[in-house]
């Protein structure tokens, strides 16, 4: 009966999560890399063709548009940019003007993206029922239920896991695979290879950060053989009878992983030209050689691209810096938590140390082997979050931060051996429930929040990037035109797709260069285009109404504008920048082609060039 009582406990808690990150996924419009990925994964099943969003892997892509290959979602190959993304960086440009296409041009984009995101909240609850299982092995039920309720009041959690992007699957197959990997610590068999291999294979066919994986496993291997755990044997021979067995067990799990990944992309790209591989030949036997490399070469390419792309300029706390630094993950997990999960990492900490024997008594032995894996992963991933240098988004940290939420699990077993522990139990409750309550207040609009560390600086002031807004509230933006009932709204927004689609009322703008038509007039701005971005914090002084959240605002300009260069107008035309760092108008060429596409082929050759000056002045 007790275990019972947990399970429904633990339903209800994923059926709130349900409700509220499936509300949160339906009032918002499609984020910038969605759109992507929902044209490449639909494409990636109705064409066995992988040549779209290379940077990433398949898996996630390719499980969010199966209700809409289901549904026959359409999607036309006959466009211009079908053909063009043949080609490597062609590809890496088209996507976005196909992907836009299929999300708002040929289908519905309302029900385009509720029926690709429904997979997506499905995973989402799916790791949320891990949590709960593993937590409960790692303590016991009340543990598990713990960890669930502060897995389901993570707002980085609510607002990116129904997202259809490759962060939520990474972090699920990663979990999975870890804890696979201490089974087999626990007992090698070739079952648990199997299933170490299979969770690992979908973690690198979600993400290419899936590898970091194999760093946990060398790390956990040197790690125990310089402070071996209690379960090695004592004599030297027995000693490495019990490693060999591990290893060969790992070793068998990462050749079933390789195969898996082999085999996927083998199948998806089963349509796709192999052209890229002509220097081997052509001709019947070339053939049988240049298929069967194929997903090889896709893999490493798209792996080569991502480390390519792994470095852009930063934005933290009102400072830009060149690249990421290692303070801005700390900074923007402190940001962007709750204060009761804090309270709670801060309390397992206390009572850890109080304790004093959480590797020995509050941990059962049959999963201590899990809590070592676990606690090294986590330690692997801070690591290499620390050190790098693409840092633009806590989703980035979605791994650590659920690894984070099972350290919790023992807790509650702690608590009980203590001689304050009603008072700890207590405390414990109140700061796991009190958890809803800035959720509830931030429904459903999850993307900006910042908790009240930020001492009332708003999102786009301390934070940067997706923390702030993803182009998801253009809906916000429409119901406050129609509310306003405007014909026309001047809308500087943050992405390659067409805000038209979603705001028929928009015109193209930069918030750094209003004219005398602009004013008195009501203007939308992407939050992190007002500092971030774009060189717009001038219009702070305006009256003005933030819009979904905090991701959007609303400014009323004054009639007239102040010149720009002067006291309350807008940057001099030497002080303005561009958008992502790029020294000309992405967004606007997106545009350009979208809206004509006749004009693809010459003003992608146009941009390539561009391109390629940036990389020879680098």
């Amino acid at each position: 009966m007790p275990g019972t009582v947990h399970h429904a406990v633990a339903a209800c808690l994923l059926g709130i999560m349900f409700v509220v990150a499936g509300g949160a996924a339906l009032h918002e419009s499609a984020a910038v890399d969605e759109i992507a990925h929902v044209g490449a994964g639909l494409s990636y099943l109705q064409r066995l063709d992988l040549r779209l969003n290379p940077e990433h892997p398949p898996l996630g892509k390719a499980l969010a548009a199966i209700p809409l290959a289901i549904r026959g979602a359409r999607a036309d190959y006959s466009s211009g940019a079908w053909p063009m993304a043949s080609d490597f960086l062609p590809a890496f440009l088209a996507q976005w003007i196909f992907g836009d296409a299929v999300l708002g041009r040929w289908n519905d984009w309302k029900s385009t993206l509720m029926w690709a995101r429904f997979p997506m909240l499905i995973l989402t609850l799916l790791l949320g029922w891990f949590v709960y299982h593993y937590g409960s092995r790692l303590g016991d039920p009340w543990g598990g239920l713990l960890c669930l309720t502060a897995y389901v009041t993570t707002p980085a959690l609510l607002t990116f896991g129904p997202l259809v992007i490759t962060d939520l699957p990474v972090t699920l197959f990663s979990l999975i695979a870890l804890w696979q990997l201490g089974e087999i610590w626990a007992v090698p068999s070739p079952r648990n290879a199997l299933l170490f291999g299979i969770a690992l294979g979908a973690a690198l066919l979600s993400k290419f950060t899936g590898l970091l994986i194999i760093l946990a496993i060398v790390a956990l291997f040197l790690q125990t053989r310089f402070w071996p755990t209690a379960a090695q044997p004592i004599n030297n021979d027995e000693r490495k009878i019990w490693r060999r067995a591990r290893r060969r067990c790992v070793v068998r799990g990462v050749v079933w992983a390789a195969l898996s990944v082999y085999l996927v992309y083998f199948i998806l790209s089963w349509n796709q030209p192999d052209d890229a591989l002509n220097r081997i030949g052509s001709g019947h036997w070339a053939w049988l050689i240049r298929r069967p490399l194929m997903p090889l070469w896709l893999y490493c390419r798209g792996l080569l691209l991502m480390l390519v792309m792994g470095s852009r300029p930063t934005y933290l706390l009102g400072h830009t810096y060149p690249h990421g630094v290692p303070f801005y993950f700390p900074v923007v997990f402190a940001l962007k938590s709750t204060l009761s999960f804090l309270l709670l990492l801060l309390l397992a900490a206390t009572v850890g140390i109080m304790h004093r024997k959480v590797d020995t008594g509050a941990i059962p032995e049959n999963v201590r082997p899990h809590w070592r894996v676990l606690t090294i992963g986590f330690f692997v991933l801070l690591t290499v979050c620390l050190l790098s240098q693409l840092d633009i988004s806590i989703r980035h940290f979605m791994i650590p931060i659920v690894l984070l939420i099972l350290m919790l699990a023992p807790l509650p077993r702690m608590i009980g051996s203590l001689s304050k522990r009603r008072m700890l139990q207590a405390a414990t409750t109140a700061a796991a429930v009190s958890g809803f309550v800035p959720v509830l207040l931030a429904y459903p609009y999850f993307m900006p929040f910042v908790n009240s560390l930020a001492f009332g600086h708003p999102s786009y002031y301390v934070l940067n990037d997706s923390n702030v807004s993803w182009n998801e509230g253009l809906a916000e933006v429409e119901r406050f035109v129609q509310q306003q009932r405007l014909t026309e709204i001047e809308l500087d927004w943050a992405a390659l797709s067409d805000p038209a689609l979603v705001v028929p009322q928009a015109q193209i703008w930069d918030c750094q260069a209003p004219t005398d038509r602009d004013a008195g007039q009501w203007v939308a701005v992407a939050s992190v285009n007002i500092l971030e971005n774009r060189n717009c914090g001038y219009l702070q002084q305006y009256p003005h109404l933030q819009l979904a959240g905090g991701a959007f605002y609303v400014f009323k300009l004054p009639a007239p504008v102040p010149p720009a260069g002067t006291r309350g107008g807008p940057p001099a035309v030497t002080e303005r920048r561009l958008m992502w760092g790029l020294p000309f108008d992405l967004r606007g060429w997106a545009i350009n082609v979208e809206r004509h596409p006749e004009r693809l082929q010459v003003e992608m050759q146009t941009l390539i060039k561009k391109f390629q000056e940036q990389s020879q002045r680098k």
